[in-house]
């Protein structure tokens, strides 16, 4: 008896995690889906323009910082080292939120699979995203 009430809890937790697993991956109706995926393209755009202002942001307080410097006739060096790095430093958080945002927009366009195909999709979003971060930081480093 209490083997077969083991077996019947394994099997209910192995039903319940199934039909978890199936929800999640299951489609939107067309309206919803396409609403979400421009909603979703929407705010990639956003965050990307955010990276890129902040980026621009600064880069120019940094190039006013080289410059004061250079006005104070100090040693620039290492103020230029410092431009020099921020610099790299906001290219690759401008490459981290597109490669992000790009992201943001399959994983929507995924949700309008089904299935295997969905599971899939997601997969390769992801693997996609982990690689243009990989290149990111090497490109950071200069070794990309």
């Amino acid at each position: 008896m209490k083997a077969h009430s083991t077996w019947l809890a394994a099997l209910w937790i192995a039903a319940s995690g199934a039909l978890a697993l199936a929800g999640c991956n299951q489609t939107n109706s067309p309206d919803e889906a396409r609403s979400e995926l421009a909603d979703a393209q929407a705010q990639a755009q956003r965050d990307l323009a955010d990276a890129q202002r902040e980026a621009r942001e600064r880069m120019a307080q940094a190039r006013q910082e080289l410059l004061r410097a250079q006005e104070r006739g100090e040693n620039t060096a290492s103020k230029a080292q410092e431009a020099s790095q921020a610099q790299a430093q906001n290219e690759y958080e401008v490459a981290v939120a597109r490669a992000e945002a790009t992201h943001r927009v399959a994983i929507a366009e995924c949700e309008t699979l089904t299935g295997a195909a969905q599971a899939d999709c997601k997969q390769r979003a992801q693997r996609e995203l982990e690689r243009a971060i990989r290149h990111a930081e090497a490109r950071r480093s200069g070794t990309g």
